[in-house]
C-alpha cells in the first residue's frame, strides 16, 4: 500500500483537498477494547433506539490550528444556518481534531462547505489511544460483524488511498510506509489512486509536544474539504483597494459566517471603510450595504481603487446594495426591521480620538447651510449606539457581529455591552501582545420574548468628559500600560 503523508506543524496553513462523496457510506459499529471506540456506521442499516429515532454517526472534523477560539463557533453557526442537528462529542482548543455527530453523511459536505477554519471532515471509523488498540478494534469487528457493520466487500474493488495527518510532530517516510502497511488486513483489493481515489482513508495522530508516542489515534474516511482556499482568494495583498484598517480576509469571512450571511439577505456595515465585510458577505450571496463617516474611504481614487472597484475585482457587482457617507449616531437609515445582519469593526479611537458629527454645544441652533463638524464621542456610547441600531433594524433572528477591543488586564476590562432585545450568541477572542479584541455575535429576539423588566431597567452608558482619554477607557488604559512598561 502507498499513500500521501500530510504531517502538519502546530501552525499549519490552508490545506487543499478534493471533495469526496462516499458511494456506499462505509461503516461498522462493534465492541472495542477499553478506551477504544469503533464507530464505523453503515448508513443503509442505521439502527434505531427504543423510540424509533435514527442513530447519529460520528465524524472527525479536522480544524486548522489557527484562531482557536473561532473554530467551533464558526462550525456551530454553519450548522444553525444549514439547520443541521450537530452535536459536539469531543473538542479541545489545543487540538485540531474535533468529534461531532450528524444524522446523515450527506450533511457533512454541507456543514463545512463554506468554513474558513475547517480543513476537512471524515467519517470516524475508529478511535483508540494507540495504534495497536486501533488495529485490535478494527480486527474484532471484521471477525465478528454485526447487522450494522460495514460490508467491506462493497468497496473491495474500489480505488483507494491512505493519508497520514500528524499534529505536533512529523514522521520519517519509513515510519509512514510502515503505518500504512499495518492495515494490510483490510479487504481492499482495488488499485491505488493517489489523485482521485474512490476511497480515501486517513490516519490521524494527536501528539503532545515532544511526546514519545501519540496520545490518540483515529482512522477516518474523507468526505469533504472546507473553504480554506477563500482566504487566499480574498487576500488583502491581492486586493486593488485597501487601507491600514482593512479587516483580514479570513476573519472577515469568518465574521460573515457567524452572522449567517446567505443568498437573499441584506447585510450592512456602518463603518464600511474599504468594504472588507460587505465583500465577505457578498461572497456568500448576501446583498451588501455600507456607510462611513469619511466618504473618502468609500470613494477612494475612483475606478478600480474604490469599494465598488473591489466588488468588481471579485465579480460581485450584482451583490452591491448601496454605499453612502453617514455617521451611525446620526444615521439616515430607516429605523424599521429590514436588515438580516449587521457586521462591523468600529473605530477603537487609539490613534486618534473617536469622533462623530455634531456641535460641541448642542444648545446652539445652526443655520440652514450649516455643515456639522466632528466632535469627540464616548467609545462606550458608540457601542451602545451599535446595539440600539441593531435592535431597531434587525429582523427577528437577525444577527449582529462586531469587533471591540479589550486590554489584557482585569483592571482595564471593558464589559461586554448588553441590550434587552439582543441575545449574545457567542464571543470569540483574538489575542495580541498587550491587548485583545473580541468578536461578539448577537441575535435579535422577537419582541414577544423580550423580558419587560430588563427592557424597563435598560439604561445607556454615559461617560462624562471632553478629551479622547476621558471618553475612551480602552484608549486610556492602552497608553497607560505602555507608559508603565517603559518606565
Amino acid at each position: 500500500m502507498t499513500a500521501a503523508n500530510t504531517s502538519k506543524s502546530p501552525r499549519d496553513g490552508a490545506n487543499e483537498g478534493h471533495i469526496f462523496t462516499p458511494r456506499s457510506g462505509p461503516a461498522f459499529f462493534s465492541a472495542a477494547p477499553p478506551h477504544s471506540r469503533l464507530v464505523l456506521h453503515d448508513p443503509a442499516h442505521r439502527d434505531q433506539d427504543s423510540r424509533g429515532a435514527e442513530s447519529t454517526m460520528e465524524y472527525l472534523v479536522r480544524f486548522s490550528q489557527a484562531h482557536e477560539s473561532f473554530r467551533l463557533p464558526e462550525l456551530q453557526a454553519l450548522a444553525d444556518l444549514e439547520e443541521i442537528d450537530m452535536k459536539v462529542v469531543e473538542y479541545s482548543p489545543d487540538s485540531p481534531f474535533c468529534i461531532i455527530t450528524l444524522p446523515s453523511p450527506s450533511l457533512a459536505p454541507r456543514l463545512i462547505a463554506r468554513s474558513l477554519l475547517t480543513q476537512s471532515i471524515h467519517l470516524l471509523l475508529a478511535s483508540a489511544p494507540s495504534h495497536d488498540a486501533l488495529h485490535e478494534t478494527i480486527k474484532s469487528a471484521l471477525a465478528a460483524p454485526t447487522p450494522t457493520s460495514f460490508d467491506w466487500s462493497s468497496v473491495s474493488a474500489a480505488s483507494f488511498k491512505f493519508s497520514l495527518d500528524t499534529y505536533q510532530t512529523s514522521r520519517p517516510h519509513a515510519d509512514f510506509v510502515a503505518l500504512i502497511n499495518s492495515f494490510r488486513y483490510l479487504p481492499l483489493r482495488g488499485p491505488i489512486n493517489l489523485k482521485t481515489p474512490d476511497l480515501e482513508l486517513t490516519i490521524f495522530e494527536d501528539w503532545d509536544l515532544h511526546g514519545a508516542e501519540p496520545k490518540r489515534v483515529h482512522l477516518g474516511r474523507h468526505l469533504a474539504s472546507g473553504a480554506r482556499h477563500l482566504s487566499l482568494t480574498y487576500d488583502l495583498k491581492k486586493r486593488g483597494y485597501i487601507s491600514t484598517t482593512s479587516m483580514d480576509s479570513e476573519l472577515a469571512l469568518v465574521t460573515a459566517n457567524l452572522a449567517h450571511a446567505a443568498p437573499g439577505r441584506l447585510f450592512y456595515d456602518p463603518f464600511v471603510g474599504t468594504g472588507s465585510f460587505p465583500i465577505a458577505c457578498a461572497h456568500f450571496g448576501a446583498l451588501g450595504f455600507g456607510s462611513d463617516i469619511d466618504g473618502r474611504s468609500i470613494r477612494g481614487a475612483g475606478g478600480d481603487r474604490s469599494v465598488r472597484g473591489n466588488f468588481a475585482q471579485y465579480g460581485l457587482l450584482d451583490r452591491v446594495g448601496e454605499f453612502w457617507t453617514a455617521d451611525l449616531t446620526n444615521s439616515p437609515v430607516r429605523r424599521s426591521r429590514w436588515l438580516d445582519g449587521i457586521v462591523c469593526d468600529p473605530p477603537y479611537g487609539v490613534r486618534e480620538g473617536l469622533r462623530v458629527l455634531g456641535c460641541r454645544d448642542p444648545d446652539k441652533t445652526p443655520s440652514g447651510d450649516f455643515i456639522a463638524p466632528k466632535k469627540p464621542y464616548s467609545f462606550l456610547a458608540m457601542l451602545d449606539d451599535i446595539l440600539q441600531f441593531a435592535a431597531d433594524t434587525l429582523v427577528d433572528g437577525g444577527r449582529l457581529s462586531f469587533w471591540m477591543p479589550t486590554a489584557n488586564d482585569e483592571d482595564q476590562e471593558i464589559p461586554t455591552p448588553q441590550h434587552p432585545r439582543l441575545d449574545i450568541v457567542v464571543t470569540c477572542v483574538q489575542p495580541f501582545n498587550k491587548w485583545s479584541r473580541r468578536l461578539i455575535t448577537y441575535r435579535r429576539i422577537p419582541d414577544s420574548q423580550v423580558d419587560p423588566e430588563r427592557l424597563a431597567a435598560y439604561k445607556r452608558t454615559f461617560v462624562a468628559g471632553t478629551t479622547a482619554d476621558e471618553l475612551n477607557p480602552f484608549r486610556k488604559g492602552y497608553f497607560t500600560k505602555f507608559e508603565k512598561e517603559e518606565a
